[in-house]
């Protein structure tokens, strides 16, 4: 099978980590990433505005050779997947289902905990996903370490304060035995030493950037693929400052990012 194109979108920045693993994963493939940097965060917006968004970049992620979507933002996984999927003819993969699944085989108790953002908890997906596995989750909103992280502070004492009061609510009572931690936001492999320090011993840590990567080899067969030796090409595109993608973008990516394109999606 010759190279894959795949388009990655996300609402912004934190995208990028699941970027990071299907790069270091499937080499052999060429990347398109989306950042709807002027129309972040999503978690405020309504499902259907959530989906229109969506829909608009997928289509031009489509226009510029994707043949595979990541869907690579927990928001947008969790309020316009469905939607998505029945209005394009590509395969689409969130970031939802891969993490629930791999934090299901990592479970010996069934029971998980889920950090994310307002709005990915209140939608209940990883709940709901967790629950097709036979998992009792609780949900815990973080809405702090999204701005700590975008601020740099992956190792500053006051995000490991904040992680802290967090992680004590959510392993509390009922869940105190809960055995699995599961990242549902993009942003959180960025503080995922810090996590594992904080968060109970007995605990493994599920990076939804991770498990999505490993979906779409899944699906890709990657063994099947031609291995040419060609390093990926990545082609990058927001809908806000490039100048700001270009500054904050390195943290969540692992490497430097030279050129990006200004894309103005028409309403």
């Amino acid at each position: 099978m010759p190279r894959p194109t795949i388009g990655v979108f996300d609402s912004g920045f934190g995208g990028l980590t699941v970027l990071k693993s299907l790069v270091e994963l499937i080499p052999d493939a060429d990347y398109l990433y989306f950042g709807d940097t002027a129309r972040l965060p999503y978690g405020s917006k309504s499902a259907a505005t959530v989906s229109h968004y969506a829909l608009g970049a997928i289509h031009y992620l489509q226009e510029r050779g994707a043949e595979m979507i990541v869907i690579a933002c927990n928001t947008a996984s969790a309020l316009a997947l469905s939607a998505v999927r029945q209005n394009v003819a590509i395969p689409i993969i969130g970031v939802i289902e891969p993490g629930a699944e791999q934090a299901a085989a990592a479970s010996k108790n069934r029971k998980v905990v889920v950090i994310g953002t307002e709005a990915t908890v209140a939608s209940h997906a990883y709940q709901q996903a967790l629950a097709v596995h036979s998992i009792t989750a609780r949900e815990k909103a973080c809405p702090l370490l999204v701005p700590l992280i975008e601020e740099g502070w992956t190792e500053h004492t006051v995000t490991d304060q904040v992680a802290h009061i967090y992680l004590d609510e959510a392993f509390r009572d009922s869940f105190a035995d809960a055995d699995v931690l599961v990242l549902g936001c993009t942003h959180y492999p960025l503080i995922k030493p810090l996590l594992r320090r904080v968060a109970p011993s007995h605990v493994t840590l599920v990076d939804s950037a991770d498990s999505t990567a490993q979906s779409v080899a899944a699906q890709l067969k990657t063994d099947a693929i031609s291995k040419t030796g060609e390093a990926p090409s990545i082609q990058f595109f927001v809908t806000d400052s490039v100048e700001k993608f270009q500054r904050l973008g390195p943290r969540f990516l692992g490497r430097d990012i030279p050129r990006v394109e200004h894309v103005d999606l028409q309403e």
